[in-house]
């Protein structure tokens, strides 16, 4: 069996307890306005291009089947519409201007990078995350992924939208040790304009897990003029308090670094306007929420 995957990020310490290895698996049925990994939407590979690295060596262009790739004078253009995203002009891109973004792995092959770090788990609680993208739209490759790692004694986390069907989740749950589960918007109305899906499968399944037992991290992105309301804040903590089995909370401060990273695969952002939001602001999201509810709440 094998899965689309676009990063396996090492030592990563904001994707569940310890020392951790992310694996992030490509494609998503969300459309977030202010979607971080823009490059993790679509569930097959593509070519990133960062024009600013290219040295106009010509070798992409001598390669490329469809002419996707013409130099002139100092200038490369690539035509994406002609693209069969094979690859070629990759290889030997020396200044690394044009990469491909997305590789299929078996779970074997990904369970082997990720058990190089035992030792890094053992010392410090950590373990396997599998993001995405969202790693429901790639089940039966995440459940096969969670259920060798947890052979091998691994601990699991699973961060999602919450967007899939119950019957899947409740399949998954015995081999996820925690559910980093995103809470993006609690206005119905706004949930399906920000993300493009309804809210209430999000919330049924969420209270299913919880009543089952599963153990939850609630991650809430916050993004200044969109969801950063006290109606929001006051929700995010009305949800941790009806939860029995929730840790804590996370606030996720809005980063603009989707904008580049959409750009790179030829994508428009769309919130082109937004910036980092200041320390002090998210200070105060973060205390507004844990004025409200018992639960710890934190930045990550």
């Amino acid at each position: 069996m094998k899965g689309m995957i676009f990063d396996i990020m090492k030592f990563a310490i904001h994707d569940g307890p310890g020392i951790r290895t992310t694996v992030f698996l490509k494609g998503c049925p969300l459309n977030c306005l202010w979607c971080h990994n823009p490059e993790s939407k679509q569930n097959h590979a593509e070519i990133s291009f960062i024009a600013d690295k290219c040295i106009l060596c010509g070798f992409c262009a001598s390669v490329c089947r469809n002419k996707c790739h013409i130099i002139e004078g100092k200038a490369h253009s690539y035509d994406r519409s002609k693209c069969l995203r094979c690859g070629a002009c990759t290889v030997s891109c020396y200044a690394k201007a044009l990469e491909v973004i997305g590789k299929e792995m078996t779970v074997a092959e990904v369970i082997a990078e990720v058990i190089k770090d035992v030792p890094f788990y053992e010392t410090s609680g950590g373990g396997m995350t599998v993001s995405g993208g969202e790693p429901m739209a790639q089940f039966h490759f995440t459940k096969a992924l969670m259920r060798e790692a947890q052979k091998n004694k691994l601990h699991n986390c699973l961060e999602t939208s919450g967007f899939a069907a119950v019957d899947k989740f409740m399949q998954i749950r015995p081999l996820v040790d925690i559910f980093l589960y995103d809470f993006k918007e609690s206005d119905p109305e706004r949930h399906l304009q920000c993300t493009g899906v309804s809210l209430a499968p999000v919330l049924k399944n969420l209270v299913e897990l919880d009543r089952l037992g599963s153990k939850i991290i609630l991650r809430c992105p916050i993004i200044p003029g969109i969801n950063d309301r006290k109606s929001h804040f006051k929700k995010i903590a009305n949800l941790a308090n009806r939860l029995t089995n929730i840790i804590e909370v996370h606030i996720l401060p809005y980063h603009p670094l989707g904008k580049s990273k959409s750009l790179r695969i030829g994508k428009k952002y769309p919130l082109d306007n937004k910036h980092f939001p200041e320390e002090l602001e998210i200070g105060k999201w973060v205390d507004t929420v844990q004025g409200l509810t018992r639960i710890p709440v934190k930045k990550a």
